[in-house]
């Protein structure tokens, strides 16, 4: 997808696979295709002068519970990979339930497998620094992979390298992380309010659906789940000040533009003091339900039946709700609104969705070939990704598709592992995201900490309690339960101190200076 798809929370990505055909968490705007590289029906074309003169048989290991219909898939598959490189795949899945236990033990027991979906959310350096996963380098990849290798941007190859080495092939698909705001345009409308394009002017919307429109809560605020930050926090605090957190477990971030990487609690900022008076005034004024500390509500289905105005998230999410909107409920009129319009745009690393190749496997080279195939080959590509057309989904020209008649019996599991700009964008994709992605991509802003990932094992106890704290003392704060905020502020960093915050801080800023040191 060129710069669509998935996201990030885990919880949310099983939900979405299940409703949408290839979609995931976050920030990604849905499948588009920019190029068209497929390759040729003969291996020498694939492979440069690699030897394919003998059959092998691949074993292939992947995230998400076994389609229906992915012996038939799988099947149509390897007819043509033994065309192509003379090779068949064999899939093995690892339901959803329990592949954060099985995934190593694959490893431990040393089973018998040629390639491994990862991430940097699914074992990728864990597995890499205890010798999982092979270490590729660019002779294999120019020789095996070389329409990988052609079409990967640098930075991408970068991205996925451990102590400069690299173990993984990752997706080939940009997907923009920042945050937007899914609100009902017909009520902004209905009282003439300006275009939503600032915090300020969301404030207006938010208060004046409040005043006048009793039974719809302005904001689907939801802090049920114990998350420690507040849903607008990433484009309020961090986007609109050029802050990043290093780890959302914790407090502590950095400038953005600061090429030394200098450390602070974002909590003693004056651009987080003014950030709770603004949502301290929202709060008082029936901006989100006094109940939203404790809210389990499924926010985006609130918003579908009327109880909700207005909801953040990522653009890959927010888009293909629009489209679900506009399918299912056309009486009410939404719309996308960036609230952050002026702030880099941050891009989720390479290793967001990646392949690899098992340290002991017994053909790394074919392996590589089939990568290159999955991620280059529109043939290939489009079966694997999208299953048979006419069933799973119908071909729409050469970058889009709507859903087949058992659009269900093909998803669901992890082959966004190959992710591609030969990916394909449903035609009910909403035009508005895909303007907002086309004017975000240019701002993409890479920067030296951009793959750094703090290591814990020193101040674990530390990083529990400060948690704990963020829970019980910044959770009410930002959503305007506490009356003098002033005290709040204060006894919140208080309380951070007792837990460790600063001897948690030290250890990451020489971590992070170790980082850019290298």
């Amino acid at each position: 997808m060129n710069h669509k798809k998935k996201s990030s929370l885990i919880m949310l990505m099983l939900v979405l696979l299940l409703s949408m055909v290839l979609t995931a968490c976050g920030g990604n705007s849905g499948n588009k295709n920019t190029t068209n590289n497929s390759a040729s029906n003969t291996p020498k074309s694939d492979s440069g002068s690699s030897d394919t003169s003998q059959e092998v048989k691949l074993k292939m290991v992947l995230l998400g519970g076994k389609p229906i219909d992915s012996d038939l898939v799988f099947s149509e598959l390897n007819k043509k990979l033994k065309e192509k490189i003379n090779a068949t795949v064999e899939v093995q899945f690892l339901d959803w339930s329990d592949w954060g236990q099985k995934y190593p033990l694959i490893f431990a027991a040393d089973e018998d497998f040629d390639l491994i979906y990862t991430s940097n959310w699914a074992f990728y350096t864990d597995q890499a620094v205890k010798g999982g996963f092979l270490e590729l380098n660019e002779d294999m990849l120019k020789k095996y992979a070389p329409q990988t290798w052609g079409n990967m941007p640098q930075v991408s190859w970068d991205q996925a390298k451990i102590n400069n080495k690299l173990y993984m092939v990752p997706n080939n698909n940009l997907e923009v992380i920042n945050k937007v705001v899914l609100y009902r345009e017909d009520l902004r409308t209905k009282y003439n309010l300006p275009e939503i394009n600032s915090k300020e002017t969301y404030a207006n919307y938010l208060k004046t659906i409040a005043a006048n429109e009793k039974g719809i809560t302005p904001f689907g605020a939801k802090a049920a789940d114990g998350w420690k930050w507040h849903e607008l926090d990433q484009t309020l605090l961090e986007e609109n000040n050029n802050f990043r957190l290093i780890d959302k477990r914790l407090p502590t971030a950095f400038k953005l533009d600061d090429a030394t990487g200098k450390l602070f609690n974002i909590y003693e900022t004056p651009e987080f003091k003014d950030l709770l008076g603004y949502y301290k005034d929202l709060a008082d004024n029936g901006g989100w339900s006094k109940n939203a500390v404790t809210n389990k509500n499924d926010i985006w289905q609130d918003m579908k039946v009327g109880k909700v105005a207005s909801y953040a998230h990522g653009l890959g999410t927010v888009g293909f709700n629009l489209a679900e909107a506009r399918r299912d409920t056309p009486d009410l009129e939404f719309a996308i609104a960036d609230i952050a319009p002026d702030s880099k745009k941050i891009a989720a690393i390479s290793t967001q969705n990646g392949m690899a190749i098992h340290s002991t496997s017994k053909n790394p080279e074919r392996s590589l070939m089939l990568l290159d195939l999955l991620q280059n080959d529109k043939e290939i590509h489009d079966l694997t990704m999208y299953g048979i057309a006419g069933t799973h989904y119908n071909p729409e020209g050469e970058d889009k598709f709507t859903a087949g008649t058992s659009p269900g019996n093909y998803t669901g599991f992890a082959n966004w592992g190959w992710n591609s700009k030969l990916n394909r964008q449903d035609v009910a994709y909403p035009k508005e995201a895909d303007d907002i992605f086309n004017g975000w991509e240019p701002k993409v802003f890479h920067f030296p900490l951009e793959t750094f990932v703090f290591d814990d094992s020193k101040v674990k106890t530390e990083v529990a309690n400060i948690g704990n704290v963020m829970v019980r003392y910044g959770i009410p704060l930002e959503y305007g339960i506490i009356n003098d905020i002033d005290k709040g502020l204060t006894d919140l960093i208080a309380q951070l101190k007792a837990a460790g915050i600063e001897k948690v801080q030290q250890e990451m800023q020489t971590q992070v200076d170790a980082f850019l040191a290298n």
